[in-house]
């Protein structure tokens, strides 16, 4: 949590990170037809899918609005209430703003607006900075020149655009999934096709994902996640306004403003840093070869497609402020309803989305899934 309480951008991108998450894919697109508006020539649920996958833009800038609504009940310090963060509460109930430009693979900016202030990440060439206006910091990398071509601005795995997220949930797709189209959609004053993807296990919370296609670019302008039987999404990141022209260069030339802190880390410690990352994204290659999930280090994965459980150990050590954050865990967790089973006992959090399980013998159970299918994973 201290991660996301210093980086506002990653606060924000929680939301795309988590819908990514829930989506399992679906090649099951067959020769299904796009009943599209009549403006807009027919396009299958596979070619729309072959769209998606092959689109190139040389530039593109505009603002992109995530909201959320999943279904919460009220919890301190996340949901309302005292002591309650406005930016936390917005990830899981309200909106967050962000301005994109993109000139190329090795020009981006990315400009999270918060009510701390605003975050931007920017790369321009061999150059990356962050910078965060509420501390007046920033910290400036250098990309070695024979890393520069594997570099990408923000964590790998990260979403940062509906096209991103939308990248994410297709790479998924498998036989769990049916891909249907729903006609035609307008999103940022745009002609766009409607893509749906929809579990076949009914187990699954997700009730659908929505992605509308640029009818003439082919990026996805929109990402919508809905819970089952709703008619509003619980997730939703969007383009409000879009624009294909290439963005002026100074807007990836970036000088930090008077009075600004900033941190340069060692190029050692940047190379560190690369060889971290590689080593990381070649394991998780290997993994997905070998037809694993990729799991953070002391968790597994139970059950596959949208109906997975991830398993994992509570933290033990919370860092300097242990004790406090022990506090803060405990009065949260006992707000929430007693369970057991033969699998234990525990705490159960639910929404509209998904549902986490604590155990008390110090596990977190969480998946898109009913709590009956915690229960099962908790007992293997």
């Amino acid at each position: 949590m201290s991660v996301f309480r210093s980086r506002p951008a990653m606060r924000w991108l929680v939301p795309a990170a988590a819908a990514v998450v829930v989506i399992g894919g679906g090649a099951a697109a067959g020769t299904i037809a796009a009943s599209a508006d009549p403006t807009l020539p027919d396009r299958s649920a596979a070619q729309l899918l072959v769209d998606v996958q092959t689109a190139k833009i040389d530039g593109l800038s505009g603002t992109i609005q995530q909201t959320a609504d999943l279904g919460l009940p009220a919890l301190p310090g996340i949901t309302g209430g005292a002591g309650s963060n406005a930016d936390l509460i917005n990830l899981v109930a309200g909106s967050n703003t962000a301005r994109v430009w993109y000139g190329g693979e090795d020009k981006v900016r990315l400009a999270v607006q918060s009510k701390l202030g605003e975050t931007d990440v920017i790369r321009n060439g061999s150059d990356v900075w962050l910078w965060r206006s509420n501390d007046s910091s920033a910290t400036h990398f250098t990309i070695p020149a024979d890393k520069q071509h594997e570099q990408k601005t923000l964590p790998q795995g990260v979403p940062a655009t509906p096209k991103e997220a939308a990248d994410a949930a297709l790479a998924a797709v498998d036989p769990t999934t049916a891909v249907t189209t729903t006609g035609a959609a307008k999103v940022a004053g745009r002609d766009a096709y409607e893509l749906v993807l929809t579990p076949r296990d009914t187990a699954s919370l997700v009730g659908q994902v929505r992605l509308a296609i640029d009818a003439e670019k082919h990026i996805p302008l929109g990402v919508d996640v809905y819970a089952k039987d709703a008619t509003k999404p619980a997730v939703r990141i969007a383009f409000q306004q879009v624009s294909f022209s290439q963005p002026d260069p100074e807007q990836f030339a970036f000088n930090p403003p008077p009075g600004t802190k900033v941190e340069t880390p060692s190029a050692a410690d940047v190379q560190k840093q690369a060889e971290r990352a590689q080593k990381q994204a070649e394991h998780a290659q290997q993994k997905a070869a070998a037809g694993k999930p990729e799991a953070p280090e002391g968790t597994r994965v139970v059950g596959k497609g949208w109906t997975s459980v991830l398993v994992a150990k509570m933290p033990k050590d919370l860092g300097a402020k242990a004790g406090e954050g022990k506090q803060q865990l405990d009065a949260l967790t006992g707000l929430l309803p007693k369970v057991s089973g033969t699998w234990g006992s525990g705490r159960l959090l639910q929404s509209a989305l998904f549902s986490a399980l604590l155990t008390d013998d110090g596990r977190i159970l969480v998946g898109a899934v009913a709590p009956e299918k915690l229960y099962e994973a908790a007992g293997r």
